[in-house]
């Protein structure tokens, strides 16, 4: 799939003007092409890759066993085949793609043939060659995770031949999953996602769930989840082999139950302008909004453990703040509120997590612990680089399961990942803390969070397997799947409308700061990026309002003169813009029949700097990735845009800057099929 960017109809008909000479085009066959990825994520254990293919012809699907996992497995299979190659994998078949467990005399004797076997939770065994595909878990679950492997497999040819023997270090894998207005759009993607990244459980933050308390009491925000939305997104986590942790936030980062400002009655702070922590002495808060939510939530998700969050208390309320809160002390209502939790949870058989930072701070490390039940999962978020196992030591050692938490920050999950194992933690949550209503910007504002779920799920599965390269370009790609193909199309030589050098030997080229910070790494001529192949010869780069880009043209048109389905421009900025949105240019798409529309640029969403390597949104697709001379990280990404009239002959395209300090620059742009 492809998203088509926003268009403005400037206007309807327009006086074409004198037609000018089109630029030199170069027809290729493939102008864009989506392939399988070379290497599997995440990495197994132990993975060899023969040459070889089995061919697609006469493939079919046999399951061995009757559990759930085993036809959770058989459909994922199906759907890649269907989103990838557009085809259907059958029943049978001469060739057969085998999938069972080791609980199967017969399997289990293959697999120790191929020397293959394992019996570690959740393991598998995977095998390609000329007789066919094989798949033996060490249990349903481990088939299952071989399935997510077995489709990294597939080709528009075949099968690629392998042998693999794989198996978690982590036994637990959580991702965090948003309960919102938008939910149903967003996590009908990210939950198949994460299943392909073997993530085993999600955390879901489900704070402003419509509850029926909070309807009945006015509480309820209007942005917020039916319970029944709450409902299907868990059985659809389940049924991709995803544990479900509810995330209800207590004590403190209790907004949720003052929506609308009622229950003010049971604020712990009663100065506090916007209520985040509640009064824990008051029976009423338990009575008529905590025990009745999780009462809901225990119907609702049917967990074996609920997160009650519990963390950062005393960051922005007074707490204690009350007179009588004050005679108790911080631990003490600490402790005697998580107890109330989590004995409340445990006589419905539901077991308790919190965060650590509030119960195993260095203030209360020495005694607060003590007091707490040792059943209670703790998970530590650090979201630094310094990823030292030392915290994580110190609550193992105090006799409790222990989690790590990671953040977007690349290397986090991967750095936190090998403290964990190194702890002895029993997994690892990979945290997204994108806004209780911001659901979409796991694709659009905040992408950097979605790219993280694909390198921490590399990371949970696999601590010492190799960082996972164009972690982007994946996310991209398992969340919006496209089939398996190239597209012709034609190469446009802008070397007529060169403004800069990508070289800078003498402090004239590029954006004048010599040829160390300059994008000579990009190379030139014909070049693949990404998805895509393009003919650079420069940089049609514009006016900015930088010293260096003053003197440059604000507008610059394209003559082109051909029909195409779409087009692919590989476009940076100079300098980055101060804020994400802002309107640095735009393109003007002109038609033979004198209609132009407009594709605005919007800085961070269509295009941005080439020192600018975060990816907040995935409306562009990830191009090229590389260094300056002197070591700078830096990329140019590449906007597709889908013409909505294929059509009519395209006559020129023009690009605009606004002037601004982020200036729009093309170095390439490519036609994408010819247009119907």
């Amino acid at each position: 799939m492809r998203l088509t960017t926003p268009l403005l109809l400037s206007a309807a008909l327009l006086l074409s003007p004198a037609l000018a000479a089109p630029l030199p085009v170069t027809p290729v066959p493939d102008a864009r092409v989506t392939a399988p990825r070379p290497d599997l994520v995440p990495q197994p254990q132990k993975a060899e890759f023969p040459a070889g293919t089995l061919p697609l012809t006469g493939l079919g699907v046999k399951v061995v066993g009757n559990t759930p996992e085993l036809g959770w497995a058989v459909r994922d299979l199906r759907e890649q085949w269907q989103t990838r190659l557009g085809a259907t994998l059958p029943d049978g078949g001469k060739t057969p793609i085998v999938i069972g467990t080791r609980a199967d005399a017969g399997l289990a004797a293959k697999a120790k043939a191929a020397g293959l076997y394992t019996e570690t939770p959740e393991g598998y065994a995977l095998w390609v060659d000329g007789t066919g595909a094989y798949v033996v878990g060490a249990d349903a679950r481990g088939a299952y995770s071989g399935a997510q492997t077995l489709r990294q497999l597939l080709t528009p040819d075949g099968l690629r031949f392998a042998r693999i023997q794989d198996a978690p270090a982590l036994a637990q894998r959580v991702a965090m999953l948003y309960l919102d207005g938008s939910s149903q759009s967003v996590n009908d993607r990210l939950i198949p996602l994460l299943a392909q990244l073997k993530y085993n459980a999600v955390l879901v933050m489900s704070d402003y769930v419509q509850w029926d308390v909070a309807r009945a009491g006015g509480w309820a925000h209007p942005g917020g989840v039916t319970k029944a939305e709450a409902a299907r997104v868990a059985k659809l986590a389940r049924e991709h082999g995803l544990e479900v942790i509810p995330l209800i936030e207590t004590l403190g980062h209790t907004s949720w139950m003052f929506q609308g400002g009622k229950n003010l009655d049971l604020v712990q702070d009663p100065d506090s302008q916007n209520p985040f922590a509640y009064d824990t002495l008051n029976p009423q808060t338990y009575d008529r909004v905590v025990f009745p939510v999780l009462r809901e939530a225990i119907e609702v998700f049917q967990p074996k453990v609920i997160h009650i969050g519990h963390d950062e208390v005393r960051n922005r309320d007074r707490f204690p703040a009350r007179e009588n809160g004050k005679a108790a002390g911080f631990e003490k209502l600490f402790v005697d509120d998580t107890l109330k939790l989590h004995d409340f949870l445990k006589a419905q058989n539901v077991g308790t997590m919190i965060w650590h930072d509030a119960a195993f701070s260095d203030s209360v490390i020495a005694t607060l612990p003590a007091k707490l039940p040792k059943d209670i999962q703790v998970a530590y978020w650090n979201y630094t680089a310094d990823t030292n196992t030392d915290t994580m030591r110190r609550i193992k050692a105090l006799g409790f399961p222990v989690l790590g938490a990671s953040w977007a920050e690349v290397g986090n999950a991967e750095g936190l990942s090998r403290a964990a194992v190194q702890a002895g933690a029993v997994g690892m949550i990979q945290t997204r803390w994108s806004g209780y209503f911001g659901n979409p910007s796991i694709w659009d504002g905040m992408a950097e969070q979605g790219v993280a779920l694909v390198r921490a799920g590399a990371s949970f599965w696999n601590p010492a397997g190799q960082a996972v390269k164009g972690a982007d370009a994946l996310y991209r790609d398992l969340y919006a799947p496209n089939p398996y193909r190239q597209t012709a199309g034609s190469l446009v030589n802008l070397a007529p409308l060169v403004t800069r050098k990508l070289t800078d030997e003498d402090g004239t080229g590029w954006i004048g700061k010599g040829p160390d910070t300059d994008l000579r790494n990009l190379g030139s001529g014909t070049v693949r990026i990404g998805n895509y192949r393009f003919d650079v010869r420069g940089a049609v780069m514009l006016r900015g309002n930088r010293a260096a880009a003053k003197e440059l043209p604000e507008r610059v048109t394209l003559e082109l003169g051909r029909k195409a389905d779409a087009l692919a421009f590989l476009h940076t900025t100079g300098w980055p813009a101060p804020t994400n949105r802002e309107v640095i240019g735009r393109y003007e798409i002109r038609y033979a029949d004198g209609s132009v529309l407009n594709q605005p640029l919007e800085y961070g969403r269509h295009i941005r700097a080439w020192t600018d390597t975060l990816p907040s949104s995935m409306i562009s697709a990830p191009g090229w990735v590389g260094k300056t001379r002197d070591g700078l990280d830096i990329n140019v990404p590449v906007l597709e845009w889908t013409n909505p009239k294929p059509g009519v002959v395209i006559q020129s395209v023009t690009l605009v800057s606004e002037g601004k300090g982020a200036n729009p620059t093309l170095l390439g742009l490519t036609l994408i099929g010819g247009g119907k």
